[in-house]
C-alpha cells in the first residue's frame, strides 16, 4: 500500500511539473498580460510569445488567426490583447538576453544587424533551416509588417541571408 501510495504521489507530481513550469510567465507587466497569459497558454508556451516582436498590424493578424483556431476572448479582450503585445513586445521592446552570434560578413550584414534585429534575436536567423528562395518571401512579409527597408534593402538583406543561411 505504501509503495502504491509514493507511486501515485511521484506521478502526480511529475503530471504538475509542467503545468507549473508553464505558471511561470515571462511575459512583461502590462495591461492585458494576464488575459495573454490565460488565452495563449492554453496552446502555447509563453516564453515562445515573449521572443516574437511585432507591430500592430501583425500582432493582429496573430490574435485574429489564434481566434479563428479557437481561442476564447471576445472581441474588447481581443483589442485589449494586441495592445498589449503592441505595447510591450513591438519591435525593440522588452527583448529578452540572447546568444551572441556573430553574423558573416558581406553585403547586407549590417542591415540585417540594424534592421532584423530590432525584432528577432540574431540567433534565430542563424539556427532556422531555411531554403535558399525562401528568404525573399520572408523578408517581403517582415517589410509588409513593418519592418523598415527600401525595394533594394530588402533585396539586399534576402541575398545575404539567402547565401549565408539558405540551404
Amino acid at each position: 500500500m505504501r509503495v502504491a501510495l509514493s507511486g501515485l504521489v511521484a506521478f502526480a507530481v511529475a503530471a504538475a511539473t509542467p503545468a507549473l513550469a508553464q505558471n511561470a510567465n515571462p511575459l512583461p507587466a502590462g495591461d492585458g498580460r494576464d488575459i495573454v497569459a490565460v488565452a495563449c497558454s492554453q496552446c502555447h508556451y509563453l516564453g515562445t510569445i515573449a521572443k516574437i516582436r511585432d507591430g500592430a498590424a501583425g500582432w493582429r493578424m496573430y490574435v485574429d488567426n489564434m481566434v479563428l483556431r479557437g481561442a476564447q476572448l471576445t472581441p474588447a479582450e481581443i483589442d485589449k490583447v494586441v495592445d498589449y503585445l503592441s505595447l510591450n513586445l513591438g519591435p525593440g521592446a522588452n527583448l529578452p538576453p540572447a546568444k551572441p552570434v556573430t553574423l558573416p560578413d558581406g553585403a547586407g550584414k549590417n542591415l540585417v544587424e540594424t534592421r532584423c534585429e530590432l525584432c528577432h534575436d540574431l540567433e534565430r536567423v542563424a539556427t532556422i533551416e531555411r531554403g535558399r528562395a525562401q528568404w525573399p518571401a520572408i523578408v517581403a512579409n517582415m517589410v509588409a509588417r513593418g519592418a523598415t527597408a527600401t525595394p533594394e534593402e530588402a533585396k539586399t538583406i534576402s541575398d545575404y541571408l539567402a547565401a549565408n543561411f539558405g540551404n
